[in-house]
């Protein structure tokens, strides 16, 4: 495996056999588990002797389909499906996973958005596990003395936590439209967390680059600095606490973190901040209480929909700018023939179309309980052509650009005055699932960026979300409405972008992508790649990517930054700066002949694990 890690993926399948049915024979591994005392004096001889599967970028075959950037946590969302889950029970066992595995990324302390296919009635729903701000929480939730705060000293204090939306998420979707239990799909990741996975380079690194604040906190340099010291590659990293707080989950349900313990832990910490003695880093506390945990809820909104080429593209609706956005630019670029454009041209108009759709999401949307989100309008086919005269073949936009008014589109027209796009983290985890009835999920899931907060839980084995810092801290103009100011209760503007694209009611595709704000670039880009320029999915996905989001610069990955395209942009008036990795988007296709196919990074965060239930030959 390209990430080393040998050891839990058995681990997954053991504790799937315990907690669904009987593993045949040949499924089984061929020595039994060591005792936790024993295991780590047997690791070396258990991961050499060990054979796991490779984790790889594509694959193809039968009975449903797991794609996300972990091989144990792929491993764990294929074996729900081989022991009779369904697409949604394997989504959550694969999210679960990914809190243990990729903890810096998602897990129990932060939120995300869910969008489902249903197979037998042919319809996409959504859940909205976006993270809320206590109801406390005011415009000057960062400012002091008038003044925002510094990013950073917001992102490492009890101010940027919201309150989390994970398990609420898990807990709706296996009760609206899972076939197992909160119980038995935890196990499999439960079982990791209690065993231990193969530490790689990636996480290392990671850990490295949030070394400092890190210390800073006992709980949460316990979990992540053994010893006092970065994880060695190759070493095995245990997190116990966590198993233990998804099996009182397990047994007690989500009810233990929005009415019990857990959540009076969450509250503690956040409150009081746990930091140790003699560190000089200013923390500030925060104000989440247990009734903000008390009232918190999934939202079910209608998704957002478009047409593209004959497609059906649907998408989640504010809190999430992803679902407008994508549609608003697919909208804008659906009016010009891009498969016979060159590659420059086809560049240029995808460069444009984001720039305009990222104009205006920073007017139009935020939070719909305190906003009023025109999403009709921001998806129309009317309003698309209003914004899309602006682009001309030979010169670049200039940014910031103005917003359009999509509830009275005029040609051409623009209306107020421009604003810059407010920062956004870019660090999450996006994972997508099929199974054998057609069953379709793309689920993104969030602690915002690399690490969150930077503070765990003590006991609890999980950090918490500095999701608040998505939210403006002041208007980027004050003379320009922002939609997206803290308030109490509110969910912070995301371009979280899981997205399902339909032909005729039955699943084509589906995708996302972690990258904060170049989460809408990613998948607008990797849908164009494929549906219009012909790559394979896998291609689309590895392909080098470009990212405009109404800001003076394009970011460009290295492939194209070297490429002659650049010049030839540049000469269109096209300025760019350098992003050495955008995104680490995962897929699932439904082929023709009704086999699935799975698709991830090739390159991107280390590669992704693309796995099918039983491959094609």
């Amino acid at each position: 495996m390209s990430n080393a890690r040998r050891l839990t993926v058995l681990g997954v399948a053991a504790a799937l056999a315990g907690s669904l049915m009987a593993v045949p024979a040949a499924a089984r591994t061929a020595a039994p588990r060591p005792g936790p005392a024993a295991e780590h004096a047997e690791h070396a001889e258990y991961a050499e002797d060990t054979a796991a599967p490779a984790k790889t970028p594509v694959a193809v075959g039968y009975g449903g389909a797991v794609s996300s950037v972990d091989a144990d946590a792929s491993a764990a969302g294929i074996e729900v499906l081989r022991k009779g889950g369904n697409a949604v029970d394997a989504a959550v066992a694969t999210a679960a996973a990914l809190g243990v595995t990729e903890p810096y990324s998602a897990g129990v302390g932060g939120g995300g958005y869910f969008v489902y296919y249903d197979a037998k009635s042919k319809t996409v729903r959504t859940l909205d596990g976006r993270e809320t701000a206590p109801r406390s929480a005011t415009k000057a939730l960062f400012l002091e003395n008038g003044k925002p705060i510094p990013f950073d000293d917001a992102v490492t204090s009890g101010l940027s936590i919201g309150t989390p939306g994970t398990p609420a998420t898990w807990d709706s979707a296996l009760k609206k439209w899972g076939s197992r239990s909160l119980a038995q799909v935890l196990q499999p990741a439960e079982k990791i967390a209690a065993n231990g996975f193969t530490v790689d380079a990636t996480f290392r690194q990671q850990t490295a680059d949030n070394e400092a604040r890190f210390r800073d906190f006992p709980a949460t340099a316990d979990l992540f600095l053994p010893g006092g010291k970065l994880p060695v590659v190759g070493s095995t990293l245990k997190n116990p606490d966590l198993a233990r707080t998804y099996r009182e989950l397990g047994q007690q349900g989500v009810g233990a973190l929005y009415r019990g313990d857990i959540g009076r832990d969450i509250v503690r910490t956040v409150q009081q901040p746990p930091v140790r003695s003699g560190a000089t880093r200013k923390v500030r506390p925060g104000d989440l209480t247990a009734a903000d945990l008390r009232a918190y809820r999934t939202l079910s909104h209608r998704p957002t929909h478009t047409t593209y080429r004959g497609l059906d593209v649907y998408g989640i609706a504010p809190s999430s700018s992803g679902g407008t956005s994508v549609a608003e630019a697919l909208n804008i670029l659906e009016r010009s023939d891009l498969s016979h454009l060159s590659e420059a041209q086809f560049l240029h108009r995808y460069i444009e179309a984001s720039r305009i759709a990222f104009a205006d999401r920073g007017r139009w949307v935020g939070d719909p309980a305190y906003e009023n989100v025109p999403v009709k309008g921001l998806t129309s086919k009317r309003f698309a052509a209003s914004r899309e005269c602006l682009i001309h073949d030979d010169k670049a936009l200039t940014s910031p650009l103005a917003p359009g008014d999509p509830r009275h589109p005029t040609p051409c027209g623009t209306t107020g005055k421009a604003a810059p796009t407010t920062y956004e983290g870019e660090n999450t985890t996006h994972l997508t699932a099929a199974d054998k009835w057609g069953n379709v999920v793309a689920y993104t899931l969030t602690i915002e960026q690399t690490g969150g907060s930077g503070i765990a839980v003590p006991g609890r084995g999980f950090l918490l979300n500095n999701e608040l810092t998505d939210f403006s801290f002041a208007p980027a103009d004050p003379a320009v409405h922002d939609p997206n100011l803290p308030g109490p209760g509110k969910r912070p503007r995301s371009s979280i972008s899981p997205t399902v694209v339909l032909r005729h009611g039955d699943p084509v595709l589906a995708l996302g992508s972690p990258g904060g704000a170049t989460i809408i670039t990613t998948v607008l880009q990797t849908l164009v790649n494929h549906l219009d320029r012909g790559m394979s999915l896998v291609d689309a996905i590895a392909a080098p990517r470009a990212s405009q989001r109404n800001a003076a610069a394009t970011e460009l990955e290295p492939a194209l930054w070297n490429s002659p395209l650049r010049k030839q942009l540049e000469a269109l008036g096209h300025t760019f700066k350098l992003n050495p990795e955008i995104g680490a988007a995962t897929g699932v296709q439904r082929l023709p002949d009704g086999r699935w196919l799975a698709a991830a990074e090739k390159v991107r965060r280390g590669g992704g694990s693309a796995r099918v239930v039983q491959p094609a030959p």
